[in-house]
């Protein structure tokens, strides 16, 4: 599209930080691009809808977490065809994040180094804003909040910290996803072993049981990030223990510490440290999802697939793989605006071609198959 052209162009003249604020202050704002978002970006294809932890998901696109940190555009995402978003992630209290520069162009690879370190404004402010923003036109699909461990907050405390941040957010969620799995806070990937991970889902299961004593609600859904840099059997025994926790699911994957498949690997960004994402990460975050969704056949277990989703065959691929929904974020940067609506509208449209009548037949096909 002439327009994403235009803005890419726009935006790849700016440093990567400066131009992803930009974007978002033009969400924030209302920008003259979200105005005609209502007709240009809409999707609604009956084949794509899907009931999931108790929501109603109209299209299986969604925002990864990392690109609305702070809240700021909850309006915006529906408007520009995602079937969700993830906001965050949010810790209990506000931090800065790491020292700029932290965010890097990979462009020959369309892939991105970041290592932001959890920047956003703590879980009191950012419960605020999301309440605010979720009534009104604009406001209509489920928004996921993704917490984390507070920087300050030893190891052995991240159960409270993120009870902490649960305990405000909890109002404003649909679903709340645990990121253990970030390569940019310091010791903070060492909570995807089993014991911190079973102390994380044990304190925020019971403390949604004891608001639901007061407030009534049902369940909020819970699931768990993990990276792509575990072992495969470390992946299996997290998704065994999410089910055996009673979590929702599992989102896989986050960013790789790893700088593998690069076209260009002598591309300067490729040596800063961080977390990458893009085409790169594509292939071990679909190995990932396939391993876990195999393991999780039978528990309930609902899979998000994020990492290297760029084109509707990407998506149709992780789909197959296993995932129910899938997430994007790099793929924004790199094709714009009109991202969500291009897969989603590209995803029915091979649905069509190739028979398949609902969405719910693709997902998983390939494990089914022996693939």
């Amino acid at each position: 599209m002439p327009m994403q052209s235009l803005i890419r162009r726009t935006a790849f003249r700016m440093d990567p930080e400066r131009a992803h604020e930009v974007a978002l202050r033009a969400l924030q704002a209302g920008s003259p691009l979200l105005a005609l978002a209502k007709g240009h970006f809409a999707t609604g294809d009956p084949a794509l809808h899907q009931r999931l932890m108790g929501l109603n998901f109209r299209g299986p696109v969604g925002l990864a977490a990392g690109y609305d940190k702070y809240g700021r555009a909850v309006r915006a995402w529906g408007r520009l065809g995602f079937g969700f978003a993830e906001i965050g992630t949010v810790t209990a209290r506000p931090q800065d994040g790491n020292p700029r520069p932290r965010l890097f162009r990979l462009v020959d690879d369309e892939a991105i180094v970041n290592r932001m370190g959890f920047n956003n404004d703590g879980a009191a402010v950012t419960a605020r804003r999301i309440a605010g923003a979720r009534t009104g036109k604009g406001a209509g699909i489920p928004i996921a909040v993704n917490i984390g461990k507070s920087k300050v907050t030893p190891l052995e405390d991240a159960p409270a910290d993120h009870v902490a941040s649960f305990r405000l957010l909890r109002a404003v969620a649909d679903f709340v996803v645990i990121n253990v799995s970030s390569p940019n806070t310091p010791g903070l990937r060492e909570l995807q072993d089993r014991d911190h991970l079973a102390a994380i889902f044990g304190a925020l299961r019971d403390e949604d049981a004891r608001m639901r004593v007061r407030d009534g609600r049902t369940p909020l859904p819970l699931l768990v990030k993990l990276a792509p840099d575990l072992p495969d059997a470390q992946i299996e025994d997290a998704v065994d223990l999410a089910a055996e926790m009673g979590l929702a699911g599992v989102v896989l994957t986050n960013t790789t510490i790893a700088r593998e498949g690069l076209t260009n690997p002598d591309d300067p960004a490729v040596g800063e440290q961080g977390g990458m994402s893009g085409p790169p990460l594509r292939a071990r975050a679909n190995e990932a999802t396939r391993i876990a969704a195999r393991r999780a056949t039978g528990s309930g277990l609902i899979i998000i697939g994020v990492g290297g989703i760029g084109t509707v065959d990407d998506a149709w691929e992780r789909l197959a793989s296993g995932a129910s929904l899938i997430e994007v974020w790099t793929a924004l940067v790199y094709r714009g605006p009109g991202i969500a609506r291009e897969i989603t509208m590209g995803l029915a449209d091979r649905m069509r071609r190739e028979r398949v009548g609902h969405i719910s037949e693709l997902i998983g096909s390939a494990l089914a198959g022996g693939g």
